[in-house]
């Protein structure tokens, strides 16, 4: 038997989990992933060292969660792609019209990495003025931290009508 310090890490088991909620509520599942060499994505995609995928059933075909990597293929501008990254890469993973999910805020390791440790989350707008640029980010909070005052409390970006520009995550540090 593992002692805890030996345990398999629950991470890709809170994925996995997250990935079925989505499901189950007709939400469509995405992961930040922080790219290095390790993470097999489309570079031509990479913003900031970092990707936001759509892992839902429509977007991909061939999908693991795995306890070690995320697998699928995925069509990125018409071209079929095999993506494959591995779960201690993933930044969170989310709903994308709510923005309920986990993060996984990113720590150094002694080793001179980064190590990610999972925190539930929810969603409010991104901090800023009232441009349309910051209406499509996220900022992704804590759900355990301490809500605004009723008068203050942001209200959550109405979705354009006509599909308009996607929301993306913003890491707001």
């Amino acid at each position: 038997m593992k002692s805890a310090v030996e345990s398999t890490s629950t991470r890709p088991y809170l994925i996995r989990a997250l990935y079925e909620w989505c499901a189950d509520n007709g939400l469509t599942p995405y992961v930040a992933v922080m790219v290095d060499d390790t993470v097999q994505v489309p570079r031509e995609h990479v913003k900031n060292g970092e990707i936001v995928l759509n892992i839902s059933m429509d977007a991909t075909s061939a999908l693991k969660l795995g306890n070690e990597f995320i697998e699928f293929k995925a069509r990125f501008g018409g071209v079929a792609r095999d993506i494959q990254v591995p779960v201690h890469r993933v930044l969170a993973i989310y709903a994308r019209e709510n923005g309920q999910g986990m993060a996984f805020p990113v720590t150094p390791t002694s080793e001179g990495g980064t190590r990610v440790e999972g925190t539930p989350l929810t969603s409010v707008p991104a901090a800023g003025g009232g441009d349309e640029s910051s209406a499509s980010h996220m900022q992704l909070v804590p759900a355990d931290a301490p809500a605004a005052e009723a008068d203050d409390a942001p209200q959550p970006p109405k979705p354009p009508a006509g599909g308009g520009p996607r929301p993306s995550l913003k890491r707001i540090k």
